[in-house]
């Protein structure tokens, strides 16, 4: 049996884990731990088990993103767990494995990822910073933030605050883990035991001022929100002690709600923490569950949507580009996200792979206007080049999270016909594997809708230049008209 110790996170953990491949370890001859003790085996010397190191396969880029988030999650099995992962699906002859939803080490990484995911939703939603001075100079004002989170999340956690609280100078610690931003770069220093931020009462007060004034008793359920705002997170929250007090008088607030029809603004407190904690809140909610509004109407549907927080992606998007059309259309068509422009107007199918789609739809006789268009993907996926946003391709991981909303709305517009345009749409609807190539056309699947089509993206025209001429315009257009 060998010992490797992971000092420093993913990084070290791929470095020692493609050594190992290389000199074919299985997973049953190594022992992981993280960093504090000297291992046993340190690097591999180049003939493990008499067998000289060889190039490591390539692994799916899936296994990457997935290995990265688990590497944050406090158990110490998750170094085994991905090596082993990562040999079946190298060397056991699985390159599938991780579409096999049902397999028990596929299904722990899951779980470990999604206990990540909720744990970075609990630290953006909970994080409460107190102010301890301002800069001299600047006159920058600066915040401290304690929290206790149950991974290894604040490299995860981070940016989202960098982004929010641009404005203001800022440190969190974390038992794992402390981020620091100064308004020109976020820095990431050691985890502390413990500590009490230092007090304010006048921004805790103007906290307390603020919570009382959006706290809405008419939606009040106390199980859901215990269960969203644990009582271990009760102790860093100075709204916590009015919690019970609000509870108390909602009846008698909700009644007087009833009676008034409109209420004046308030003004908004000036300190700018406040301020982007009110921007946060203006939508309906700070974050909001996808599953938790199926069998809502389109238009509930689609405001629950724009304060969607499930992945990462709302954090570059400009908004949540939500579905298009009747509540009753005959026919539903799903792209796999929105572009650059829907994500600036918030329209669907509005740039120019929107208008080549009208093009093909007007040739096979289908009136955009009465059919109900959407994406498997609700927010706009980019990296920048230059001053150009360019897509990015959401990976299963993403669309999965935004699965939920989509299924939502084929379950208000009960399509006779439903047309997948594209593999990302395919693959969200029909099967994770879908091949796209090989099962274009008219698919079987009564239990989404009469007819279901499965076609190209407007988008793979213009990316190869095919335009609205040539045997791929022809072969799409076709395909609509099955749709028709």
């Amino acid at each position: 049996m060998r010992t490797l110790v992971v000092e420093d996170g993913f990084a070290d953990w791929r470095g020692k884990a493609r050594d190992l491949l290389a000199a074919e370890v299985a997973p049953e001859k190594v022992l992981w731990e993280d960093g504090g003790a000297e291992g046993l085996f340190g690097a591999l010397d180049g003939a493990a088990d008499g067998r000289p190191p060889g190039e490591p396969p390539t692994v799916p880029r899936e296994f990457v993103d997935l290995a990265k988030t688990v590497s944050h999650h406090a158990s110490p099995e998750r170094w085994g767990l991905l090596y082993r992962v990562l040999w079946r699906l190298t060397h056991g002859g699985e390159r599938d494995l991780l579409r096999i939803a049902s397999d028990a080490d596929v299904a722990r990484l899951q779980a470990m990822r999604k206990a990540v995911g909720r744990d970075v939703h609990k630290m953006h939603a909970f994080v409460r910073f107190k102010k301890v001075g301002e800069d001299a100079e600047t006159g920058r004002e600066r915040f401290v933030a304690w929290f206790e989170p149950d991974h290894r999340i604040m490299p995860l956690a981070a940016p989202f605050f960098r982004k929010r609280f641009a404005g203001m100078d800022w440190t969190i610690f974390t038992p794992t883990g402390s981020a620091h931003w100064d308004g020109k770069s976020l820095q990431h220093g050691p985890g502390v035991a413990s500590m009490q931020a230092p007090d304010d009462m006048e921004l805790e007060e103007l906290w307390k001022s603020y919570y009382k004034s959006i706290f809405n008793p008419a939606r009040l359920k106390v199980k859901a929100m215990q269960a969203e705002m644990p009582k271990k997170y009760w102790n860093n929250l100075p709204e916590a002690e009015l919690v019970g007090e609000l509870i108390a008088g909602g009846g008698r607030r909700v009644a007087g709600m009833m009676r008034e029809e409109a209420s004046k603004t308030r003004d908004l407190p000036k300190n700018a923490y406040l301020r982007q904690l009110n921007k946060m809140n203006a939508l309906d909610g700070l974050a909001v569950e996808p599953g938790d509004h199926v069998g809502e109407p389109l238009a509930a549907l689609k405001k629950a949507a724009s304060a969607c927080r499930a992945c990462p992606l709302h954090e570059n998007a400009t908004a949540t580009v939500f579905g298009e059309g009747p509540e009753d259309a005959a026919i539903m068509m799903v792209g796999e996200q929105p572009g650059d422009q829907e994500d600036l107007t918030g329209g669907v199918f509005v740039g120019p792979a929107g208008r080549l789609l009208d093009k093909a739809l007007a040739e096979a006789g289908i009136n955009r206007e009465m059919i109900y268009l959407t994406n498997a993907v609700k927010h706009f996926k980019w990296e920048r080049d230059g001053k150009r946003r360019l897509h990015q391709t959401p990976n299963m991981g993403e669309v999965g999270k935004c699965r939920p909303w989509l299924l939502a709305e084929l379950m208000q517009v009960k399509p006779r016909t439903l047309v997948c345009l594209g593999a990302t749409a395919a693959r969200s609807l029909l099967d994770p594997g879908f091949r796209l190539v090989e099962e274009r056309g008219l698919i079987k699947r009564p239990d989404l809708a009469e007819i279901v089509v499965a076609t190209v993206h407007p988008a793979h025209l213009l990316r190869h230049g095919h335009g609205t001429h040539g045997p791929e315009w022809t072969e799409f257009v076709a395909d609509l008209r099955q749709a028709r």
